[in-house]
């Protein structure tokens, strides 16, 4: 029994964060004007230049996000771009993001 509630406990420890990870896609949508420039309306970029983010894994581009923040990852772009948002901002743009068709879901956009 006393192992069985230890087991439960650090169950619910370890999980319920994961559980309650996640942004708000509506959210993500209304904030990511500022990414459309670069990253096209769909997450599809227009010119090619700049990576297709729309349909990407949502634990990817938060991870993304937060590494341009901290500066683990360089982009004089991106660093500028992530700057003032929240943690709870970047959930968001990840959730609306990874929410999308995507450039090779549906043959939006053929690989290169």
């Amino acid at each position: 029994m006393k192992k069985t509630l230890i087991s439960s406990l650090l169950t619910l420890a370890f999980c319920a964060p994961l559980a309650m990870a996640g942004g708000n896609v509506a959210a993500g949508k209304d904030k990511s004007a500022s990414c459309v420039g670069c990253h096209g309306a769909e997450g599809i970029s227009a010119t090619g230049i700049y990576p297709n983010i729309g349909g990407q894994y949502e634990n990817y581009l938060l991870h993304s996000l937060k590494a341009y923040k901290s500066g683990e990852r360089q982009n004089a772009i991106m660093q500028g771009m992530v700057a003032a948002l929240s943690e709870q901002d970047m959930e968001d743009l990840a959730a609306y993001y990874a929410s999308l068709p995507g450039a090779l879901k549906d043959g939006n956009v053929k690989p290169r």
